[in-house]
């Protein structure tokens, strides 16, 4: 991996070592630079999970992606500075209270003095690490956070208070490899009922806020405050362009 092209993706100078301040600065750095975004969905594009693709994909071409392809490269960019790093599979939270299949999401953990909570593929979540301590309440921003562990698998909650907590998303310890997460990333690729089928997504966070390309719709939201602008079609690859920096060629 050319670790320097990396970070220069992600405007950030190379660390001289590994710390909870600069892991801090690199999730901040990748949620503004890289955005989220299922366009090689929508555009029946093929998404493979080696580190060359998502490399040549994210850094080289200046796409984005979703949690397999960010979380997948940004593991391997932390490894090659030092970090100990653990892929995690989480299933999400729906609105009938239950969770989706194995794979469904892919986090990390990231071992120091304390282990974190890392995630730069999963839209509007966390801006920073969450400490792996159970019951410990972290605000940021406008939302707190708590992850719970009632059990074998440990629980991510958020809400704009405690008393509004609710799970986003559950997963367990266990070590996985990369390549397990490709059945459920072709399904997300190919179903027609994987939610990324259902319009164009394209995310990242702002200083003040957040600005989100969601279908026909260009969403601003700045301290706390959202505005929305209708898009037509045609204009869809100068927004892309101009405030997301991605260049689509043309084709589907």
């Amino acid at each position: 991996m050319n670790v320097d092209a990396y970070l220069a993706r992600l405007n950030v100078a190379r660390p001289s070592a590994t710390s909870t301040e600069m892991l801090r600065r690199l999730q901040r750095a990748h949620l503004r630079a890289i955005p989220f975004e299922n366009l090689s969905i929508m555009r029946g594009e093929p998404i493979p999970l080696d580190e060359a693709s998502l490399f040549d994909k994210i850094v080289t071409r200046r796409r984005g992606g979703f949690c397999y392809e960010l979380n997948g490269l940004f593991a391997a960019l932390l490894r090659a500075l030092g970090y100990r790093v653990t892929l995690l599979s989480a299933r999400v939270a729906n609105d009938g209270g239950d969770f989706s299949p194995e794979f469904d999401h892919l986090a990390l953990r990231v071992d120091l003095a304390t282990p974190w909570l890392v995630d730069v593929g999963f839209g509007d979540a966390f801006l920073e690490p969450l400490p792996l301590v159970a019951g410990e309440v972290v605000r940021q921003g406008r939302k707190v956070f708590r992850v719970d562990a009632p059990g074998p698998d440990w629980i991510l909650h958020e809400g704009a208070n405690e008393a509004t907590l609710v799970p986003v998303y559950r997963f367990e310890m266990r070590p996985r490899e990369l390549s397990e997460f490709e059945a459920r990333c072709a399904y997300h690729r190919t179903s027609p009922e994987s939610h990324f089928h259902q319009g164009a997504l394209c995310t990242r966070t702002t200083p003040n806020g957040r600005v989100t390309l969601s279908g026909y719709r260009l969403i601003e939201t700045i301290d706390g405050r959202r505005s929305e602008t209708a898009i037509a079609d045609s204009e869809i690859p100068g927004v892309l362009a101009r405030v997301f920096g991605i260049e689509l060629p043309p084709g589907r």
